[in-house]
């Protein structure tokens, strides 16, 4: 196991000003504990709030939902009575709905304020207020009720990031029945594979969208889905490309216009805390996606805690993740309703028509928080854009990073490029929970290249494979105590058996996520990537992260696959391999020693590789993840069809090179 030596600690790029951080809502909630549960901790001593809120989970989550103003119509009978994983039995017999909050005026939070903000690449825009949105809302709700949606009912979308899917995920809730979505640029066959296992009622689908300046038409996707779904029994079509786009009625579709024709009332089914509040998918890269069934309790409680707690925002604050439909960041950026805010839902390329896109609107609509991806920042860094001197940004507080880990370079560059007052919230966590493990705190300090604390009521840590709690040193990435967003159950899976087998099988009763930490004693994580494909060369375990780092920062690479094929309880060690997308123009022969230089040099004389292969593309996942474990297994020779499923790719034609390579390799 590696071990990485303490030296005092990288560098702190921000740190809380006080008086600021005393008028975070996360100081004023610690402050408020004194007087009403009698816990008195320092409202700044973050690792302390943190260790009582992951030692203490049914006070802390008690004390949490009623800071935070969550509504119950019937009261628990107890927090947590059973907290065995999986498993975990949070607030019975509480009775509450996810839309009442997201949708109900609070302190702050007025009929007039903006609710929502849409941008679309081409440059269309709308914005709702919170009574519009309100009245929208209750028209989508009548229209679910006429097609006879009700309680525990699906209701499924393949739209994009706008007003449609919101309106009617927040109609889908209001009744207690359940959602799904899907971005439309999924192939037929990946959304089926999603949509119909689930047997929904409804569902909302676009004509077709807008992706960097091209548009696409999905109608025969439409057609696909609804003649694949007898469960269907009405298919709603949201004009978006062509604003004349017509129903095919004799197939029983109906236009949006027409389903929300009619004003409607404005109620809240009141559910239990685990009631089923969307269905989720994991990325199905080797079989059928998994539907991650999650509640309409605990993602709110997490939700809240989330933006108001951890993200601080509030009414007047305007929220943005770039995101999709088919990314759980858009049930996430949904949350920020919860917290009274405004969101800012965009949909199309984040680099059209040029690098700057994103930051313009950051600008122009005084965003505050601004969440992207770690790939998204690398594309900044090698455009050579200059945001914080090219726009006003000074509304901006805090950036989000998601997706995969942020180099120190990408730090570095946030830091100069943006602003040095911005708090860096690089993030980690995953669809499985629906929010952030890891991530920031506006009490807490950000250091260079690390993920600055655990969230409040996650008891993160760095197992190695005897489950030994280790300090310093890369582990697995284990959840020791429950939390109230994780699963209530996968789709299908009557005796939690998937569940079981998902997230608990390697250390029983505790939750192992799959990827590779390292927990420092500042409190504060690294991530190196997923533990599933990590390298290991000459007994030494290393992250891929650290690897992509190196090789990306050159202007030359676009992108990048690691991959080391040596198999599992193999006494000799196989080769690694470095897949390259470069430049156009540009050879592998022109970067090859340069490469192998810097890889030795920053990382160790283990991370060169074998060999550098020119790739036309990196195979990545629908929701843009690099496909390493399934590209190991098709160069161990193991059939395509077993080793991933083309429908839960991108690009499935990215496989080619490795195919080949296989073959050859034979």
């Amino acid at each position: 196991m590696a071990v990485h030596p303490v030296d005092g600690g990288p560098e702190a790029l921000w740190s809380p000003d006080p008086q600021a951080a005393r008028s975070s809502q996360i100081a004023a909630f610690t402050r408020w504990l004194e007087p009403h549960r009698g816990v008195t901790i320092g409202d700044l001593d973050y690792p302390v709030l943190h260790r009582w809120s992951v030692e203490n989970l049914e006070e802390f989550w008690s004390a949490a939902a009623e800071y935070l103003g969550v509504r119950f119509s019937a009261p628990a009978v107890r927090v947590l009575p059973d907290a065995a994983m999986p498993g975990a039995q949070w607030f019975p017999g509480a009775r509450l709905n996810y839309a009442e909050h997201a949708l109900t005026p609070g302190p702050g939070r007025q009929d007039a304020d903006k609710a929502v903000i849409f941008v679309r690449e081409d440059g269309v825009e709308r914005t709702l207020t919170h009574a519009e949105l309100r009245d929208w809302v209750g028209r989508a709700r009548g229209g679910l009720v006429a097609a006879g949606v009700g309680k525990g009912d699906r209701v499924v979308a393949l739209a994009p990031n706008g007003i449609g899917a919101l309106v009617l995920f927040l109609a889908t809730a209001s009744l207690g029945a359940i959602w799904s979505s899907c971005s439309p640029d999924f192939g037929a066959r990946a959304v089926t594979d999603r949509f119909a296992q689930i047997e929904p009622k409804v569902m909302l689908a676009v004509d077709g969208y807008l992706y960097g300046g091209k548009s696409y038409s999905i109608r025969d996707t439409v057609t696909t889905l609804r003649e694949s779904m007898p469960s269907l029994k009405r298919t709603v079509i949201l004009p978006y490309l062509d604003q004349n786009a017509q129903p095919v009625r004799e197939a029983g579709e109906v236009s949006w216009a027409e389903f929300v024709s009619q004003p409607g009332e404005l109620a809240f089914e009141q559910v239990p805390f685990d009631h089923p509040l969307w269905v989720l998918y994991s990325s199905g890269t080797t079989g059928l996606p998994k539907g991650i069934v999650q509640g309409h309790g605990g993602i709110l409680l997490e939700q809240l805690k989330t933006v108001r707690l951890q993200h601080d925002l509030g009414p007047g604050d305007v929220f943005f993740w770039y995101t999709t439909t088919g990314w759980m960041m858009w049930n996430f950026l949904v949350g920020g309703l919860l917290a009274g805010s405004t969101i800012l839902l965009y949909d199309g390329s984040p680099a059209y028509p040029g690098p700057s896109r994103l930051w313009e609107l950051a600008a122009r609509y005084r965003v505050r928080l601004f969440g992207v991806s770690a790939p998204f920042v690398q594309a900044a860094v090698k455009a050579g854009i200059h945001p914080g001197a090219e726009h006003d940004l000074s509304a901006l507080e805090t950036i989000g990073s998601t997706g995969s880990p942020l180099s120190v370079e990408n730090f570095h560059w946030i830091r100069s490029e943006v602003g040095e007052h911005i708090r860096i919230s690089s993030v980690s966590g995953g669809t499985d929970v629906c929010t952030a493990f890891l991530g920031s705190s506006p009490t807490v300090p950000i250091w260079l290249g690390e993920l600055s604390c655990a969230a409040l009521g996650a008891d993160v840590h760095a197992f190695d494979e005897n489950g030994e709690d280790l300090r310093d040193e890369v582990g697995e990435l284990v959840i020791t105590r429950p939390m109230p967003s994780m699963p209530v159950s996968f789709w299908n899976d009557p005796d939690g058996s998937r569940l079981q087998e998902a997230y608990f099988g390697t250390y029983p009763g505790l939750w192992r996520h799959g990827d590779w930490v390292r927990a420092t004693p500042r409190g504060s994580f690294v991530i190196y990537g997923r533990s599933d494909s990590t390298l290991n060369r000459g007994g030494v375990r290393m992250g891929t992260a650290d690897f992509y780092a190196v090789v990306e920062a050159f202007d030359e690479v676009a992108d990048s696959l690691v991959i080391d094929t040596t198999e599992l309880g193999a006494a000799t060690e196989g080769e690694l391999l470095c897949f390259l997308v470069v430049a156009p123009g540009v050879l592998i022969e022109d970067v090859e020693q340069p490469l192998r230089q810097a890889l030795r040099s920053q990382l160790s004389p283990r991370h060169v590789p074998d060999r550098f292969i020119r790739i036309p593309v990196v195979p990545r996942t629908l929701n843009g993840k690099k496909c390493e474990v399934p590209v190991k297994k098709i160069l161990a020779g193991v059939p395509v069809e077993r080793a991933v499923s083309r429908d839960a790719l991108a690009d499935p034609a990215a496989l080619g090179p490795f195919l080949a390579l296989a073959r050859s390799d034979d």
